[in-house]
């Protein structure tokens, strides 16, 4: 079983590129961020005609989360991240699919650090905490996968003494996504490629793609019920490359379910 998560920065201007990456790999389930798109906007009569069904919870103009499953309905089991009724930004959707719950994220930039955006950054975090130690409560197998909008390290980031001050590298929000790790969670890309220097965004400026001044933000993060059946973890960066593309490459594992079953 193959999970992907795709930042598509707009699935408008995008969907041309989304349609043919799907048709090439045909993950089985794929966590879209950045939709761009309110709800009535989603192309599902075009990701139903690429074999796939979904759901989504968009917003106008921003964020904007997605889970499509090749062949069959996701079952949508939430929406939004609970913990602020308040909060209207549309930057979390779960569903089962083939006995795995899939959590699909989009989590604040943050930016500028320190401001209204960057705390409302880290209470957002807060909140998946509570939400990821329930989830693993649970017992199920779980993936967590998304745009975390986090470096983890200094291994995940092309000029780390370039970034030192930037919401998605500050010790505060490094520290939380350590945090949420040591809850039990397992990072599978790094888990695979470890020491490696591997990214999955890359700027549109400075011809950040051709100098591979790249960053990792994006993950998927297995519970200890799920991690036994990871096989592979990979980003197909070459989309990035491609004509008007998403500033970020899909990333993707690979599951062999027999092992955990």
């Amino acid at each position: 079983m193959r999970i992907a998560t795709f930042n598509v920065n707009g699935i408008g201007a995008r969907l041309p590129a989304l349609l043919q990456w799907l048709n090439e790999t045909q993950p089985d389930v794929v966590c879209l961020q950045e939709l761009k798109a309110p709800q009535e906007k989603f192309p599902e009569a075009a990701i139903n005609d690429a074999g796939y069904q979904a759901i989504w919870h968009g917003q106008k103009s921003w964020n904007g989360v997605a889970i499509l499953a090749r062949g069959q309905k996701p079952i949508e089991t939430g929406r939004g991240l609970p913990g602020d009724p308040d909060d209207v930004q549309s930057r979390y959707i779960e569903a089962i699919v083939d006995g795995i719950l899939i959590g699909g994220l989009y989590l604040p930039n943050g930016n500028p650090a320190p401001g209204p955006k960057f705390d409302y950054k880290l209470k957002w975090f807060d909140r998946l905490h509570t939400h990821a130690a329930r989830l693993l409560d649970s017992g199920a197998p779980v993936i967590l996968a998304g745009d975390f909008n986090v470096m983890p390290t200094e291994l995940d980031v092309y000029k780390p003494e370039r970034w030192v001050d930037d919401a998605l590298f500050r010790p505060e929000v490094r520290e939380a996504y350590h945090k949420l790790l040591a809850q039990g969670w397992t990072d599978a890309l790094r888990t695979m490629h470890p020491g490696e220097k591997i990214y999955t965004f890359w700027d549109y400026f400075r011809n950040a793609y051709g100098r591979d001044a790249g960053l990792r933000i994006d993950h998927l993060l297995l519970s200890p019920a799920l991690a036994p059946a990871l096989t592979a973890a990979e980003v197909d960066r070459d989309v990035r490359g491609r004509e008007k593309p998403s500033d970020h490459a899909p990333t993707w594992v690979e599951l062999d379910l027999k092992k955990i079953s």
